[in-house]
């Protein structure tokens, strides 16, 4: 038999008990062998809901979708059940479109088992995100209605009394809106779902469709000041004074591509723009910029030939990552997408833009610093509708701390909306809307 010392008995002895103490003192993710959850999130909207699950590694997944009632059941490997899993189920918000309650539960060992009661049949996409900024791994969850919404029959809707009063006031151009849209119902062969627009001069009145884009949103916050503001918060504020400003214009109708706190991916806001036949396109931004010290606010309009500042090409390539932010399934995109985001420019689409722009600036430059007293240009993903005019508009730099507060101040936000109206109004003034075939 092999003779052991007291003394090292004694240590051994210390050391288990070193051992059993720190146990004590370990959570149930700590405990947990494979990936530790770091957080969950939900981000409920009328497009779809969004479901987070951040972790150190990456997570696998199955899922399933039943009927009689609708759920979606996904099982995670490689968890194990914890406080902050169960948080997800207090995440649910009543007003949530798809989804009524979530149950999770430990379905195997390592194998967590989320169960959404679901409120109408649904499309699920479920992928996984590589880490990016302050995100590690991300496993998502975008739960899609099966019949998706019809944007431009809602915009409609919310809109016809402005219709009708307009076709009070101009019975001939009612009459002609009518034979438009009934021409373009018995075209069978024009299978382009864009809204083609004629070279006449509009000789009738007719409501203008001007679409918001609040920058960022959900999973992508945008800049944030050093105060702790987030870009997507504020310019959703201005967003919302803009729309009702634009609203109390009687020829005048707006559209919000998000109205929320959920991510959009870039194609997705310039397709929203095109299926309500926009004929204006303001993305509102609040950015930031390396030197704290840089101020004022900026107007860009669209580049084919490159940036016209340095500046202008890091807020431009730091905009168009927002969809690694924000988290974009890159396998369900297709080469339509691809090419609305490379090579959907026209130079007619870049003059109007850059008439818009101007005068926006102008108005804006009446009350507020301007970085720079011309529009600039740069490859901006967002503003690469071919046919609708846009702009976007960096309303001042978060990243520097005056700013920071002149933007959360309320007086500025309905001052910059007021600005970019009458900019509007101004570029309407010069340049008179055509005619559209498929205006409703």
């Amino acid at each position: 038999m092999k003779f052991i010392p007291r003394n090292a008995k004694r240590r051994d002895l210390l050391k288990n008990i070193a051992k059993a103490s720190a146990l004590l003192f370990l959570g149930p993710s700590q405990l947990a062998f494979g990936a530790k959850l770091l957080a969950v999130r939900m981000w409920p909207a009328e497009d779809y809901t969004r479901v987070t699950l951040e972790s150190d590694e990456v997570l696998k997944v199955s899922h399933q979708l039943l009927t009689n009632p609708h759920r979606l059941v996904v099982d995670v490997e490689g968890l194990e059940l914890t406080n902050t899993l169960k948080e997800l189920v207090a995440k649910v918000k009543s007003n949530d479109p798809y989804v009524s309650q979530v149950r999770v539960g430990q379905f195997q060992p390592r194998v967590v088992r989320l169960v959404f009661d679901l409120k109408e049949s649904i499309q699920p996409q479920l992928f996984s995100l590589e880490p990016v900024g302050s995100y590690q791994n991300r496993l998502v969850f975008d739960l899609y209605p099966t019949v998706a919404n019809d944007p431009l029959m809602e915009l409609v809707r919310s809109s016809s009394k402005k219709s009708a009063a307009l076709d009070l006031e101009d019975p001939i151009g009612a009459i002609a809106r009518k034979e438009a849209l009934k021409q373009d119902k018995q075209d069978k062969s024009n299978k382009d779902d864009s809204a083609q627009t004629s070279d006449a001069k509009s000789p009738y009145k007719r409501l203008l469709t001007i679409a918001i884009d609040p920058g960022h949103g959900g999973e992508d916050p945008g800049a944030i000041g050093k105060g702790g503001s987030r870009e997507k918060d504020i310019v959703l504020a201005i967003a919302r004074k803009l729309k009702e400003k634009i609203e109390q214009e009687p020829d005048m109708r707006s559209y919000l591509t998000r109205d929320g706190d959920y991510f959009v991916p870039l194609h997705t806001r310039v397709n929203k723009a095109r299926r309500v036949q926009a004929d204006l396109f303001v993305s509102v931004h609040a950015d930031a910029f390396v030197q704290p010290h840089a101020k004022g606010a900026s107007v860009f309009a669209l580049s084919q030939q490159g940036a016209t500042s340095t500046a202008a090409r890091w807020l431009a390539n730091k905009e168009n990552n927002a969809d690694l932010i924000g988290g974009l399934n890159i396998k369900s995109q297709d080469k339509q997408v691809a090419q609305l985001l490379l090579d959907m420019s026209t130079t007619a689409q870049i003059k109007d833009s850059l008439k818009l722009g101007d005068a926006v600036l102008k108005q804006i430059g009446g009350f507020a610093k301007l970085h720079k007293k011309h529009v600039e240009q740069a490859s901006f993903a967002v503003l690469k509708a071919p046919d609708v005019p846009s702009i976007l508009i960096e309303t001042a730099f978060i990243s520097n701390p005056e700013e920071e507060a002149r933007l959360n101040d309320v007086e500025y936000q309905e001052q910059i909306a007021l600005a970019i109206v009458k900019g509007i109004r101004s570029y309407f003034a010069k340049n008179p809307p055509v005619a559209k075939s498929r205006q409703i």
